[in-house]
């Protein structure tokens, strides 16, 4: 079953770092609002699940952050025959960081919106046995000190459905 995990957050990862990905919808976004935010290189799209006080201790991080990875593998059984059909629930964490506390709560809502723009562009099938059905669950937490001073974190939780 550790295949299902790996597999789909790749394809996520795939997904934001594409043309239409991530960066194109925070551009889109920041037109909007007339806002000035930092573009996200592919190395900045990390697949992986690394609390924000190990990976600033462990490597040199560059913000905004993201990471992709994989909560739970549900093995529902809803097809027969099948080796696997059930769900792969995923999340995306967005962490940005900045020296002031004004804006930094913005400059997050900005990103974890073009975060969700890109799964709405992405609904249904994304070949290789996994559907994505376009639901998702957003939340914004609490500044606290880290990062280049302050770090705040926003994660989008959302579920893939995969049969194998």
């Amino acid at each position: 079953m550790g295949w299902v995990g790996s597999t789909v957050t790749a394809q996520v990862v795939t997904l934001l770092t594409a043309p239409q990905g991530l960066n194109a919808c925070v551009s889109t976004l920041a037109l909007a609002e007339s806002a000035t935010p930092r573009p996200i290189g592919q190395s900045q799209i990390l697949a992986q699940n690394v609390p924000v006080e190990l990976a600033e201790r462990s490597t040199h991080v560059q913000y905004p952050a993201v990471s992709v990875y994989c909560e739970k593998i549900v093995n529902q059984l809803k097809e027969k025959f099948r080796n696997f059909s059930g769900k792969a629930v995923m999340t995306i964490e967005v962490r940005v960081s900045q020296d002031r506390l004004d804006g930094i709560e913005n400059q997050l809502q900005l990103y974890v919106d073009a975060t969700t723009q890109v799964l709405d562009q992405n609904r249904g099938d994304w070949g290789e046995g996994m559907y994505y059905a376009g639901c998702y669950e957003a939340a914004l937490g609490p500044v606290k000190h880290g990062g280049q001073n302050f770090i705040q974190v926003g994660k989008v939780s959302f579920e893939v459905g995969v049969s194998d």
